[in-house]
């Protein structure tokens, strides 16, 4: 029955604060679980703050056995996530941030409205762009790496990036006036490389502005930057680390996340999209209603 359900409506109308809801309404364990996703704060992940096994790689988690070790200069396959990673809050914002924070009417976090409310992007399917795919629904991910470049695919709305390794530089002057200038991409532009053997570095600017940052509402400018770092502990274990630099939006850059992503041996996605037709459905049926509404 949840899968059917999941299928017949899109992913984001399972905010934890409509789940939650219905969910406390049959028990009370999961009270400290829902009340941590009322405030904007899913629970961390385990094992993601875990010491050092000695003689491995760094920060493997302790209480967790050795996979085996982790292959040289490579992340080929799939990787599970989650659909709600810890997501560090950003430092204060600029004026030219705050402005366009308090623009944004998300249906997540500590400032949430009824869905019926809200302005975010996702309730209309549009894209949800970079670096939000990975801040809010990562979920599963597949590396294909191939001369020149590395492929990701993402499980969420089966989106896919090019990340090139073949020694080219990022675009200058996304969005500018230039003739030339390359038009800014919902995910952004992006390179590679790796630091050392176990590594694997990505760096992206060029994001559409138009997709908010995260979940919650914030957003980020033109001027962005995202440094991705994938760091393969041992065979089973890639720890994922997401930096953003924004000065125009943000006083500093700041880690947004890091966590562990893990392998997946069975190597397949499942699909989860956001259909435009079953959001209009999802609507009228729940999200209107519960805003207070007429369908």
């Amino acid at each position: 029955m949840a899968d059917q359900t999941r299928r017949r409506f899109p992913a984001f109308a399972f905010a934890p604060i409509v789940l939650c809801s219905a969910l406390l309404i049959t028990t009370t364990a999961l009270l400290p679980l829902c009340a941590q996703a009322q405030n904007g704060q899913p629970p961390q992940q385990a094992g993601q703050n875990g010491q050092g096994v000695p003689g491995l790689r760094p920060n493997v988690p302790a209480h967790r056995a050795p996979s085996g070790p982790a292959p040289v200069k490579d992340i080929n396959g799939v990787w599970a996530g989650t659909a709600a990673p810890r997501v560090n809050p950003p430092p204060p914002m600029t004026p030219a941030g705050q402005a366009a924070f308090k623009a944004n009417k998300p249906f997540f976090g500590p400032d949430l409205v009824p869905v019926a409310n809200s302005n975010d992007p996702m309730i209309h399917c549009d894209p949800i762009g970079f670096p939000r795919d990975v801040l809010f629904e990562i979920r599963g991910i597949k590396f294909v790496q191939i001369p020149a470049e590395t492929l990701q695919l993402n499980q969420y709305q089966r989106t896919w990036r090019e990340i090139w390794t073949d020694g080219r530089a990022l675009p200058t002057g996304v969005g500018g006036d230039a003739p030339d200038a390359p038009d800014p991409r919902y995910y952004g532009y992006s390179i590679g490389h790796w630091d050392g053997d176990y590594t694997f570095v990505i760096n992206t600017v060029g994001m559409d502005e138009r997709a908010w940052l995260d979940e919650n509402g914030h957003v980020k400018s033109g001027d962005a930057k995202v440094e991705e770092r994938y760091q393969r502990l041992d065979h089973d274990t890639l720890e994922y680390t997401v930096t953003v630099d924004d000065p125009k939006m943000y006083t500093q850059p700041y880690n947004a996340m890091k966590f562990d992503l893990q392998w997946n041996p069975k190597g397949e996605f499942e699909e989860q999209l956001c259909i435009p037709t079953e959001m209009d459905a999802y609507m009228k049926i729940i999200g209107n209603p519960a805003g207070g509404q007429k369908k």
